[in-house]
């Protein structure tokens, strides 16, 4: 899907992180399947375990959870959780946000209609951008 914004759309709020990917990596190596199951969905794990580097790809989506929970300005916590948002990728591989019962109701009580996101990363950090816009 692609989202065009038409003329007058509404940036209702945008969130950034950055993190060093050998932080993930220590915490996989300390707790391995317990927190991949605490902050991915199974959509995720799939993904990233197929990847050559997963560490690489699960930070990109740590930090795309971080980012999405400040748009919200709610952080993670109790009222958007670490599976509130699951990151999926397009027809152009382009990364995708879908939102639990949880994120959507979100979205919906801050007037906004969509996620938009941005990952990056490189050998040692993985970033990412989210925007939440009204269309």
């Amino acid at each position: 899907m692609n989202i065009q914004l038409p003329p007058g759309g509404i940036l209702v709020g945008l969130g950034a992180d950055i993190i060093e990917v050998e932080r993930i990596r220590g915490v996989i190596s300390r707790h391995g399947e317990r927190f991949l199951d605490r902050i991915l969905t199974d959509e995720e794990k799939a993904y990233c375990s197929s990847m050559g580097a997963p560490h690489k790809h699960i930070a990109a989506r740590f930090a795309a959870k971080e980012a999405i929970s400040k748009c919200f300005t709610t952080g993670i916590g109790r009222e958007f959780g670490w599976k509130s948002a699951s990151v999926y990728h397009g027809a152009r591989h382009e990364p995708l946000v879908r939102l639990d019962e949880q994120g959507r109701a979100l979205l919906t009580h801050v007037g906004a209609t969509h996620v938009l996101l941005t990952l990056s990363h490189t050998e040692h950090y993985a970033m990412a951008v989210a925007a939440i816009v009204r269309a």
